[in-house]
């Protein structure tokens, strides 16, 4: 029976729809771009590309395996992903070869190689013969048969300019070398150098001796059969492997090709998962704001219907089904536009480096499902949540509320506001014994969404403590400011549900900006004063450029630094391999106990404090290319957020890593001038040298890509909240405006008044968001620095968060108040 009335109300208060209508479509939308990133990392699947042409790929075990006993004894069996590549025997080749079910085989080998002009990240030598794996072809010259002769594909080819006759510097391991281009494909690699050395100089680059990263299997008939025979093959006690390597068929392949993927599907899900909750957390606070607003608007029109014998169930079931066709409506269009928003974050992350542009976006329907029963659910219960006190009390009491505010908020919205602040408090203080940005950074967030959802339940409290306060100055104002202070104090609600999304705003850009900068800072701090080498080189930095630097008169110490991610048990640990000769006189890593006098080699290491580990530790890891390993630690340092958890041994951490080029050296030389080691190094084209005061300006540009991203998502969402709500706030006052105008007001002093009001809410969102900003954020940053270093606020940074909230605000109400001044106009 109020289904016509539903509709009718539509029809007729289109614009008193339209504001939830925008915020379900938001929600709709930033839900189903979140959930495309976890369907993504869930999966996605890399396509092969060096693989393409092998049916069957063989290689190392890329994953460290644990098992976990659980309560009630069940037995859980736990694996993470390594780095890089994993080898396996070359012997292993010829025992597949010999299988009856297979035609033929090719290994291949990987080490880095790079040419000026080429791509700085993935970018490879191989051996030849490897190019049949790939289906690669000769497109002109020939196979290549000297040590010094390369092959290029055709995408390398064409960035780098080379051609068939060409001659190059490459950049290796060991050092800068001279080649020649004998022949180039004709099929060229979408995300990655390929260049091709004969197999015998491509075995002795790679430094494995006796050891392929992969094996690829032509199978003599069927793939089915052959890939069984593999794997039974490797099951068997005779390959003597353990962990026995594994088999890749159809797009597995291009995970064995590219192990960095299964690290990529990690961070899509964890990523996905973090934004996608705080999305949803944000969509359902913005949303429940903006119908609690639109009821408060409809007060009178719910108590005429009680009046005329309406029941609350009645008017509930109106209000329900104008939530859930608003929703629909919303939900469809929000969660198809969600589609391209989540494309668009994907790009994102790639072209910020986060993830690999070989891992390719999945668009799939379920992401638009989920958006859609969420928004339309979230819409419809938001709309009963706050239709429930105007639909539950007498008709005359409704009627008598139309014209004034209730007079007190319920007791459960209290409770709940209450059980908010405790959960929020709970989380602030959790932060301070968090040390990982993993661990941290979900719950920082989380707790300004506490501390912003007990605002929005304790507003009316909030907003009337503010208009008693600022109400004495604005009362100066004998006529805007007057009128303000009066509206403020008569309409506590309106004015909570205006500093309930400007605040959440604010402090969620803070929260999400100077926790970057905080600890980005204070490892800026750390570095700065760890890093006390007289200059800098790098990066990509072969070998033999260490040794033409250290050969230089003056130059006492030069420490190879290689920095990459190794694993004890499953915790990924980042480690910084330094060598140890002279460690102490380029690296000051603040040691508190132990000596690095005692770090002598690869079976000596490193760590930062309160990760438990003691003097004399004998830590147990695998190394990025799945090598188990044991170091004993010797010493522990306080800076970790400027050099990592573990310093290991340089050439340990060096021959268990795909790109062994070190990350920088450090050098101390001192009164050595500058121009003596760009000499040593002239046979090193494109290698930097800076001093260490520049060297530490330029990590100062590092920060938390993931971070700006989700802060620019979340800001826009909130963003779009507190137009729509102020907008809807000043729209439904036309009446009130022609009042005003009536009475004898002009049309500047009611926009005086507009703008005082506009000033409070701003004034007091600005306040409320700094408090609870600074509140987490000092934990936060107490338990990632280990109580070292305080909140990084930049003024810069600061002024623009709160001017940019205080012109958007300033926007959103002149502009939809010049509307209802001419509404009211009309009216009167």
């Amino acid at each position: 029976m109020m289904l016509p009335f539903a509709i009718a109300t539509l029809r007729h208060r289109k614009g008193g729809f339209v504001g939830a209508l925008i915020a379900l479509f938001a929600a709709a939308a930033l839900v189903t771009g979140c959930g495309t990133l976890l369907v993504t990392g869930i999966v996605g699947t890399v396509k092969p590309e060096r693989f393409a042409a092998a049916p069957i790929v063989v290689t190392g075990d890329q994953n460290v395996h644990a098992v976990e006993i659980e309560d009630k004894g069940r037995v859980r069996k736990k694996a993470k992903p390594v780095s890089d590549h994993v080898w396996v025997s070359a012997d292993l080749a010829d025992q597949i070869k010999a299988l009856p079910s297979v035609k033929s085989v090719a290994t291949e080998v990987l080490f880095a190689a790079h040419l000026p002009g080429g791509p700085t990240g993935d970018s490879f030598g191989h051996g030849w013969e490897s190019a049949s794996l790939s289906g690669l072809t000769l497109g002109s010259g020939r196979a290549p048969t000297a040590s010094d002769e390369v092959v290029l594909d055709a995408s390398t080819a064409a960035k780098t300019n080379l051609r068939v006759g060409s001659t190059a510097p490459l950049r290796t391991a060991s050092g800068t070398v001279s080649v020649h281009v004998v022949g180039v494909t004709a099929q060229g690699f979408a995300s990655q150098a390929a260049i091709y050395f004969d197999t015998a100089e491509a075995r002795h680059l790679a430094g494995h001796t006796g050891q392929v990263d992969a094996i690829g299997v032509f199978p003599a008939a069927d793939t089915g059969s052959t890939e069984k025979d593999v794997k039974a093959l490797l099951s068997s006690a005779s390959t003597g492997i353990v962990p026995a390597p594994v088999v890749h068929t159809g797009d597995a392949r291009g995970s064995a090709e590219f192990p960095d993927s299964a690290n990529a599907s990690v961070r899509l899900i964890s990523m996905g998962a973090v934004l996608g909750g705080t999305a949803v957390i944000v969509a359902v606070l913005v949303v429940v704001g903006t119908f609690v607003l639109s009821i408060q608007q409809r007060q009178r029109e719910i108590a005429v219907l009680r009046a005329v014998a309406a029941t609350g169930k009645q008017v509930r079931k109106m209000i329900g089904g104008e939530a859930l066709a608003v929703g629909l409506v919303a939900g469809v269009a929000g969660a198809v536009a969600g589609l391209p928003l989540g494309a668009w974050l994907h790009n994102e992350f790639v072209s910020l480096g986060i993830i690999p542009a070989n891992v390719p976006v999945v668009l799939s329907v379920f992401p638009v499902l989920a958006s859609l029963l969420a928004t339309v659910f979230a819409g419809w219960a938001a709309a009963r949540i706050s239709a429930r006190r105007a639909t539950r009390i007498r008709p005359v009491e409704a009627l008598g509320e139309a014209e004034l505010e209730p007079p007190r908020m319920s007791a459960i919205r209290v409770l709940f506001g209450l059980l908010a602040v405790a959960g929020a408090t709970v989380l602030t203080v959790l932060l301070t014994i968090l040390h990982s940005d993993g661990a941290s950074q979900p719950v920082c967030l989380n707790a300004v969404l506490l501390w912003c959802i007990a605002l929005a339940l304790l507003g009316p409290w909030v907003a009337r403590a503010a208009a008693a306060v600022l109400g004495v100055p604005l009362r100066w104002s004998r006529v805007g400011g007057y009128l303000a202070a009066n509206n403020l104090r008569a309409a506590a609600p309106r004015l909570a549900s205006v500093i309930t999304p400007l605040t959440l705003m604010t402090a969620m850009a803070c929260a999400i900006l100077f926790s970057q900068t905080s600890v980005a800072d204070a490892a800026t701090a750390q570095r700065a004063a760890g890093n006390v080498a007289d200059y800098v080189v790098g990066s990509k930095v072969p070998a033999d450029a260490a040794a033409s630097v250290q050969a230089v008169p003056g130059v006492t110490t030069v420490t190879q630094v290689l920095h990459a991610t190794v694993r004890t048990g499953l915790n990924d640990r980042n480690v910084l391999g330094a060598t140890p000769a002279g460690l102490a006189d380029t690296l000051d890593l603040g040691v508190t106990s132990g000596s690095l006098a005692q770090f002598t080699g690869p079976s000596t290491a490193a760590a930062a404090s309160g990760q438990g580990y003691h003097l004399g530790s004998q830590v147990s890891m695998t190394l990025p290319d799945g090598t188990p390993t044991q170091v004993t630690i010797v010493a522990l340092y306080s800076r970790q957020l400027g050099f990592g958890d573990l310093v290991l041994a340089h050439d340990l951490l060096a021959s268990h890593v795909d790109v062994p080029l070190d990350d920088e050296l450090l050098v101390k030389a001192p009164g050595v001038p500058r121009a003596a080691l760009v000499a040593a190094l002239k046979a090193e084209p494109g290698l930097g040298i800076k001093d260490r005061v520049a060297a530490q300006a330029s990590n100062e540009d590092a920060s938390n890509k993931f971070g700006y991203v989700t802060l620019a998502l979340i800001v826009a969402f909130t963003a779009i909240a507190v137009v729509n709500t102020l907008a809807m706030s000043i729209s439904d006052r036309g009446r009130e405006f022609a009042a005003l105008r009536l009475t004898g007001a002009t049309r500047r002093q009611i926009q005086r008044m507009l703008g005082w009001e506009t000033a409070v809410a701003v004034l007091v969102a600005t306040g409320l968001a700094l408090a609870v900003a600074v509140a987490v954020l000092t934990t936060y940053t107490s338990g990632m620095t280990r109580g070292t270093a305080g909140v990084s606020m930049p003024p810069g940074m600061l002024a623009a968060v709160l001017g940019g909230g205080a012109v958007l605000a300033a926007v959103a109400t002149w502009v939809p108040a010049r509307a209802a001044l001419a509404a009211g106009a009309r009216e009167g």
